[in-house]
Order: C-alpha cells, then structure tokens, then sequence
C-alpha cells in the first residue's frame, strides 16, 4: 500500500490501473507488447510492472525541473502542457524521489555562478513549502524513504556544474546547508575545478589542484562527487582522489557510442563499480544509439556555424527557424526503452547490478527521449522490459534506486568517519 495525501491507504492495484490508462492515452499499445513475455502474457507482465511501479523505490538522479522553469514557469504540481514532469505524471509513474538538478550554465562560470544556484535552490524549496501535501524535500536517504512513506514525492538536489563553489571551499559547506547532496564538477565547458569531455580546451590536463580539495571537502561533507561531464583525465583523477563511493548521475555506455567521451568506457564503468560506486543511466537518444549521437552532432555543428555566421544568438527566432527545417530535413532519430535496457545489461555484464541506476535526464534532452520513455510516467514500461529479461524483483529494485541509496548511506559514513578523525 502507499500513503495517499490525506493519510488513507492507496491500493497498488488501483496505482497500477491509473498508470495503465495514462500510458495507454498517451502511447497507445505499449511498447513492446507483442514481444513475447518472459512468464505470462504481454500484459500480464505490464501490469506487473506497473504494480512494481507503486511498490518498488524509484529514484532518478537527474530531472532538469527548476532550469526549465527558470526559462518557463508552469506549476508542476498540476498536469503541464510542457515538459517531462509534473506530480499527476510522477505518480503515475511511481517516481518516488526525483533528484531536482541545479543547473547552472557554464557561461556564469565568472559572473554570478553561486547566485543562479542558490535561485534556482529558492525555486524547489518554493516548490515543496506550497505544495506541502506533495513534496518534500529530502537531504539523506532516511528522509528520502520517510517522505515516500508519508505519500509524497521527494526532492532531493543535485548541482550540475561546480561553478558556483567560486573557488572558495567556504560555498561546499553553504551548499551542503542549502541541501545539495551531489555536484557534477564540471559541464559543457572546463571550469576551475575540472576539465570538460564537451570542451577542446582542458587547462587542468584532468582536475585543478583546487578540485582535488574540491572532491576532499566533498568527502568530508558527505556530497556524491558525481563524475558525468567530466573528461576522461578528470574521471581518474577523481577516482584516485576519492575516499567515498563515486557516481555518474546521468551518463550511459561509450560501448555503444565509440568516440563519444560524455559516456563512460567499460574501464571506467569497471573502476567505478571498484570503487563502491555505479553509474545511472541517461535516456538521450543520443546517449543511447551512435546513429542518434552522430545525427546530433552534425546537427549541433551546423547551427554553431549558422549562429557564428550570422551573429545570432541561441535563442533567437532566426536559429529556432533554422532548427525547425533542419529537423524537416533530416527527422530525429530515436532510440527505444530497449535501448536503455541495453545499457543497464551492459553494465550489469562488465560488473553486476550492483552498480547501475536511473539518470534519466528528463527536461534536460529536449525532444531526444526514446519511445516508451517520453516523460515521468513511463517508468513501468522500462520496469517491463527489464522483467522480460529476466531480471528479477530484488534486481529491478536496486537498480529502481535502491543501489542509488546504499552509495549515498556509504558517502555519508565515510562523512562522519572522517569528521570523527577530524575532532
């Protein structure tokens, strides 16, 4: 049973029932459905999902919300015309603690950094202090579990991008006040932390001296140093500084996208298990297919020419024209929910299930997510797939999020070890 807002028991049977109507609306036949089932019909095995939905932990470390806000208010507290969440979707879905990513863009890398973070900080906590019967948020995961357990969503933060530290370790502690519970050190460019897989220049040949202090302090906190966006050089560099479990909140399997250095090799994936932590899987098409990646980076190519040639800004109507029939020309290619179950196997072959996740991405991929996964809701039919493979409950649980909870219980002992050793 789950909790409902005013304190009654909810049904799972009923959950599962809404969820199947939504997906229904929405998708039409689910994905997959004529494939045969591992045990039982098609639709036996969705409704199984979708009951595993209700009843199962499911965290996703990485839900764009406030920076689409930021752009576009709309109250997701309510069904939204836009976007990839909202609460009647999340509990549609199951979604029981969505990490809200504080987004902060490279460009405030010397101007206002910690100020866009802290708004965008002020945005969730608003969030959650007007909707009080349906978000909470949550700063470790015991808050985490008794959140959901009173019927609510919980909202957990994550900084992407260590920009607004400033190069003063003063803000980690700030930000660990604020309720920030893991920091991707760097984004699309090298900031003074770190080194960027999306930028050509990489000043620090890996991590700055500063962000050696930067994972040390982080350590000592108990912040997840999460390693998506960095450069391969930053990716050992971090690992070998570390004392506590790494993650990657949102990244997904270089095997399946060669060159692509954003996602992770089977070495670093291998290392990362070693190191007590996992990587959470992102739902980009581009992330997924290497058709879909190269199709995006052409893509992205062009429009930086066409905006360096003309003088235009990112956002100006000439550019959004020129997206517009650039995708006519050449239609989006989209990967499936099979193919992030490709990833979470992959990752299960080179080092157990121990070490993979959720990191969706959603409200941060645009309109590149594959069908069957399109927004919050649509956790059960990943859920299906991956029951149709074989897995079993207990293994689609730690993968749903209860691995992510074991390595942030584990940041937070070696937290408290090492303030211990401190005193």
């Amino acid at each position: 049973m789950r909790v409902r807002r005013d304190g009654s028991q909810f049904p799972l049977a009923i959950a599962a029932a809404l969820t199947a109507a939504l997906l229904a609306c929405q998708a039409g036949v689910p994905a997959g459905e004529d494939e045969p089932a591992a045990a039982g019909s098609a639709e036996d095995l969705q409704t199984r999902a979708e009951t595993l939905a209700h009843e199962l932990l499911i965290v996703d470390t990485h839900v764009d919300v406030p920076y689409r806000l930021e752009e576009e208010w709309e109250d997701v507290s309510q069904r939204t015309e836009n976007g990839d969440f909202d609460y009647p979707r999340a509990v549609a879905g199951g979604l029981d603690a969505p990490f809200m990513s504080i987004y902060v863009p490279a460009r405030y890398e010397d101007d206002g950094a910690r100020e866009v973070a802290d708004r965008l900080i002020d945005m969730v906590e608003t969030i959650a202090d007007e909707h009080p019967d349906q978000f909470a948020i949550a700063t470790s995961p015991e808050e985490v579990r008794a959140v959901v357990e009173s019927g609510r969503i919980a909202l957990p933060m994550g900084m992407e991008n260590g920009a607004p530290i400033e190069g003063d370790l003063a803000n980690l502690r700030h930000f660990y006040d604020r309720g920030i519970r893991y920091i991707t050190l760097a984004h699309g460019e090298s900031n003074h932390i770190s080194d960027s897989s999306y930028d050509q220049e990489r000043p620090w040949g890996g991590l700055s001296d500063f962000g050696r202090e930067v994972v040390a302090e982080m350590n000592r906190l108990g912040i997840m140093v999460d390693v998506s966006h960095l450069s391969d050089d930053a990716f050992w560099d971090v690992i070998e500084a570390s004392e506590a479990p790494v993650i990657a909140s949102h990244s997904s399997a270089r095997r399946f996208t060669p060159g692509f250095e954003r996602n992770m090799s089977d070495d670093m994936i291998r290392r990362l298990a070693e190191n007590g932590g996992m990587i959470l899987i992102n739902f980009g098409s581009g992330f997924l297919l290497e058709e879909a990646q190269k199709q995006s980076v052409a893509m992205w190519t062009e429009r930086t020419a066409f905006m360096e040639e003309h003088g235009y800004a990112r956002d100006a109507p000439e550019v959004e024209e020129w997206m517009r029939k650039r995708r006519e020309e050449d239609p989006t290619i989209y990967a499936d929910v099979s193919d992030v179950a490709d990833h979470i196997d992959h990752v299960v072959e080179l080092v157990g299930v121990d070490h993979v996740g959720i990191g969706s991405d959603f409200d941060g991929v645009g309109d590149s997510l594959p069908t069957g996964l399109k927004d919050v809701s649509y956790y059960p039919n990943l859920i299906r797939v991956l029951l149709e493979r074989g897995y079993s409950e207990e293994d689609v649980a730690k993968i749903a999020g209860e691995n992510l909870m074991r390595v942030w219980t584990e940041v937070e002992r070696v937290a408290r070890a090492e303030q211990r050793s401190a005193a």
